[in-house]
């Protein structure tokens, strides 16, 4: 059974990166609560944008020799061409060489400065995590699995601008909202 895109919890899924756990593309189960393990490199839609109040939720599993992952809030879909034609309202990075998880964002084709993170580093080779963004008025608060890390404050200015997610690296991913 071919799908055209499936919606998970206000996000757009393309049919070629869709995977349910028993790794059968594209299929929906009826109730759409299965996990689905998501292609990395991933990108999707965020529906409406981010508003003040909505949050998106990453859950995965870190390879088990990893070197880092990302996950960004975007203002567009990356082009495949030029990769700096859209701002970015927050990119998470996950370095385990150095065990520290950074965030920075790109405003009209420059990056901000990386700011580092805690002392505590939530990430474990071959564990499963889960990373919360929640948007605020006036900050991204971020949380991992439970656990409130840090703030970013917003450096794009029009939150339904901020339309897609895209996660890369050294990860899987198995649930998405």
């Amino acid at each position: 059974m071919a799908v055209q895109a499936a919606e998970k919890d206000g996000i757009n899924v393309e049919d070629d990166h869709l995977n349910d756990s028993l790794r059968n593309p594209g299929l929906i189960s009826p109730d759409k609560e299965i996990s689905r393990l998501l292609t990395v490199p991933f990108s999707g839609r965020i529906r409406g944008g981010m508003r003040p109040g909505k949050k998106i939720i990453v859950m995965g599993i870190v390879e088990l020799e990893p070197e880092s992952f990302d996950v960004s809030l975007t203002c567009g879909r990356d082009s495949e061409k030029d990769d700096t034609l859209h701002d970015v309202a927050l990119k998470l990075t996950a370095r385990f060489n150095d065990r520290q998880f950074m965030r920075s964002a790109r405003i009209a084709g420059k990056w901000t400065a990386e700011e580092a993170s805690t002392d505590y580093f939530p990430f474990i080779p071959d564990q499963p995590f889960r990373i919360e963004i929640h948007c605020e008025h006036q900050r991204f608060r971020i949380f991992v699995d439970g656990h409130q890390l840090f703030d970013f404050y917003h450096k794009v200015k029009s939150f339904t601008s901020i339309d897609t997610v895209q996660i890369q690296g050294d990860l899987q991913i198995t649930k998405l909202g």
